[in-house]
């Protein structure tokens, strides 16, 4: 039979309003668009054309806008006489399953609104889906026509966008800003804020909470806004508990052409492609490579493009249309000079990293009273009994015992533990492809320190530099003296000390923010990092400065990048609790 009309409150229903919500959403978008033309038409820059940089951003709104009209149509009561039609056609059961699943969708099409704002290629095939469920829900939980002919043109419009949404990454990976966890907690506090003013006490009674009867509408509606509540938690949980992306493994055949990369290229550091941590993407002309690592959102390159500079911008392009396929922050670490014109044709911001300390070595001896400190250092070790030695490639495996247990000694002494991505670590595999300068005391081991090959002759690069509890005081510079002297008669232009950070990074009252928290974590940091300090012994061998900078997305995006950048470089999250 018909319920009648007064069984059921009289309250001003969502469908009844919806010519006024249309209205007020295209008033609300022209004001928007002539408000904001400038940065339109940097959309329309970056997207292309007008549509593709408009209409997935008008789909995800509308998306979210469908969404909360799910949730507050859940949230307030039916129309009475609808309903009275309905539960005489449909039983209660259906009613019921069909009212839950209303606010369930309510919540997913607000999730799913942030991955088509991403143009992600599964939050568009999953939208379609809810957008269809909603439309059946929407009728046989109220027979609300006005909300399902809306979800239907929803999907009519959907289906015809595939086009624009091309990212293939995984929603579970996806990232709420600050700004969407506001808007999704607004429109739960507002859910809850129109089931009390539509049904009063009754909708926070635990008392009748399990009541079913065609006229428990109150019931029904808490229960449903409850699942939609435990769905929304269950699905942040499932967030939290997600398993680690799985790395690509790289094969022989690239290790090959890795190394005739790297044997022709004039950086050191490029040997760092061996240590196995990064992934190697190739242009075309497999004759230059991009080291890469992931942590969360960042896709990470150590340094400029290995190979010729010719090169470089095509394949800067490929990995910066990868990132934007696939939802990612393509970020630049470490990379100098030369090519910063083109990360900053695609938009990225770039900041000063500190200084790289590069010694030309074809000019550099102990003699003059430059070098009189360092002079002195070294021939007080020569009369101390320290001889040096270059241990080549094939003769390093024997060595590699009495190496790991200085390194053991150093690591304890320094109460420090491995690095990787962008240093070197006690990989034997990886130590051993290249030379090793090991200083002796009657014959025993004190010190060692492992070294990089640029091809061309351009540059010897230490890593590893490590000695023993009881090594002589001084036995670095000695070490690295000899070690310079080795690379001038080799023939090789310079050698590199590695980047001392935040130095050479200039502060004042109109020094952009980057500089001015650069300058705050020296200050702080230098207890714990020795900044200064290590700037001071690399001054020892009067080197040549050259700036090294990260090129990245900006804003609120630089501290999580840099972040990840320390995981990478710490060996991941736990890494960066400890030295």
């Amino acid at each position: 039979m018909l319920l009648p009309r007064a069984a059921f409150p009289q309250h001003v229903q969502v469908g009844d309003s919806l010519p006024v919500i249309v209205l007020a959403v295209v008033v609300l978008t022209a004001v928007v668009l002539a408000r904001y033309s400038p940065v339109v038409a940097r959309l329309v820059r970056a997207g292309g054309d007008l549509t593709s940089a408009i209409l997935p951003r008008a789909l995800a709104f509308s998306t979210f806008l469908a969404g909360v009209i799910l949730l507050f149509s859940g949230a307030t009561p039916p129309k009475s006489g609808r309903i009275g039609w309905l539960v005489d056609v449909l039983p209660l059961p259906i009613v019921e399953i069909s009212a839950y699943f209303v606010s369930i969708l309510g919540v997913a099409l607000i999730l799913l609104a942030r991955g088509l704002q991403r143009r992600l290629d599964a939050a568009y095939h999953l939208t379609l889906w809810v957008l269809a469920g909603g439309v059946v829900f929407a009728l046989t939980s109220a027979l609300d026509v006005e909300q399902a002919t809306l979800l239907a043109f929803m999907f009519v419009a959907l289906l015809r966008c595939h086009r624009f949404f091309y990212r293939k990454s995984s929603l579970f990976e996806e990232r709420f800003t600050r700004g969407w966890f506001v808007a999704i907690g607004g429109v739960l506090a507002a859910t809850g804020v129109l089931a009390y003013q539509g049904y009063g006490h009754a909708i926070v009674s635990t008392r009748v909470f399990w009541q079913y009867d065609d006229l428990a509408q109150a019931p029904r509606a808490a229960r449903a806004l409850s699942l939609a509540i435990v769905t929304l938690l269950a699905l942040s949980l499932g967030r939290l508990l997600r398993p680690a992306r799985m790395r690509l493994a790289r094969t022989a055949f690239d290790v090959q052409e890795v190394q005739a990369v790297v044997e022709a290229s004039p950086r050191a550091n490029a040997q760092l492609a061996f240590l196995g941590d990064k992934d190697i993407i190739f242009d075309n002309t497999r004759s230059t490579f991009l080291m890469i690592g992931t942590a969360g959102a960042s896709r990470v390159v150590l340094g400029d493009p290995v190979g010729p500079f010719a090169q470089a911008a095509p394949l800067v392009d490929a990995f910066i249309r990868d990132c934007e396929r696939t939802g990612s922050w393509p970020v630049f670490y470490r990379v100098g000079p030369q090519l910063l014109y083109l990360y900053l044709d695609y938009g990225l911001a770039v900041v000063k990293l500190g200084e790289v300390a590069r010694v030309p070595v074809g000019t550099f001896s102990l003699e003059g009273a430059t070098r009189r400190n360092l002079r002195r250092v070294y021939r007080k070790l020569m009369d101390a009994g320290c001889t040096f030695e270059v241990v080549q490639p094939e003769q390093v495996t024997a060595l590699l015992p009495a190496l790991r247990s200085v390194s053991t000694d150093w690591l304890a002494q320094k109460r420090s533990r491995e690095k990787s991505f962008s240093l070197g670590r006690f990989d034997e595999a990886f130590i051993a492809r290249g030379r090793v300068g090991v200083v002796r005391i009657a014959g025993s081991i004190v010190a060692f320190a492992t070294v990089w090959l640029s091809g061309q002759h351009a540059e010897v690069e230490v890593d590893l530099m490590r000695y023993v509890s009881h090594a002589p005081p001084g036995v670095m510079r000695f070490m690295l003296t000899e070690f310079m002297i080795w690379a001038r008669a080799e023939g090789f232009s310079h050698f590199n000390l590695g980047m001392v950070p935040l130095s050479g990074i200039r502060t004042g009252a109109v020094a952009p923010l980057w500089n001015q928290l650069a300058n705050a974590v020296r200050s702080g940091g230098e207890r714990y990092y020795n900044f200064q300090g290590l700037r001071e012994f690399k001054e020892w061998f009067h080197p040549e400065w050259e700036p090294s900078f990260l090129a990245s997305p900006g804003g609120t995006k630089r501290p999580v990048i840099v972040a990840n950048i320390a995981s990478l470089i710490s060996g991941g999250a736990g890494g960066l609790m400890r030295r």
